[in-house]
């Protein structure tokens, strides 16, 4: 059985980190541009939904930025607080999914939030 090397195992949690992390800014500028898509079918478009959509993007794009940037200049250590607040913010998604009965954000956001925290966790242990 081959041994993953530290170094492959870094690449690899990050590569999965940048893959979350462009999951959640792609979301978070397709909402920019179309608020509609969080709504339930039949759920009006307001200003609610549109600040809701702005507040998601201003915090979502620059997180995203900050791990796609790290991920990239392989700079782990300094990675893990951005993973940690990333992930903190995705549960907090998740959150906001749950009291809105909508499973779909509930589970996305949720599942990306526990990828961000392992990884954090892991990458400080290692």
């Amino acid at each position: 059985m081959m041994k993953l090397t530290t170094h492959t195992a870094h690449l690899l949690t990050g590569l999965l980190n940048a893959l979350v992390a462009l999951v959640s800014g792609v979301s978070a500028g397709v909402g920019l541009a179309r608020p509609s898509l969080a709504l339930a079918t039949g759920e009006p478009l307001n200003s609610g939904v549109v600040f809701f959509a702005r507040a998601y993007a201003v915090r979502a794009i620059p997180l995203s930025a900050a791990v796609l940037t790290l991920v990239a200049l392989g700079s782990w250590g300094t990675l893990v607080p951005v993973l940690i607040v990333s992930g903190a913010a995705q549960l907090g998604d998740a959150a906001i999914g749950a009291a809105r009965r909508n499973p779909g954000m509930l589970v996305t956001a949720g599942a990306l939030g526990v990828v961000h925290l392992v990884s954090a966790w892991w990458l400080s242990t290692g």
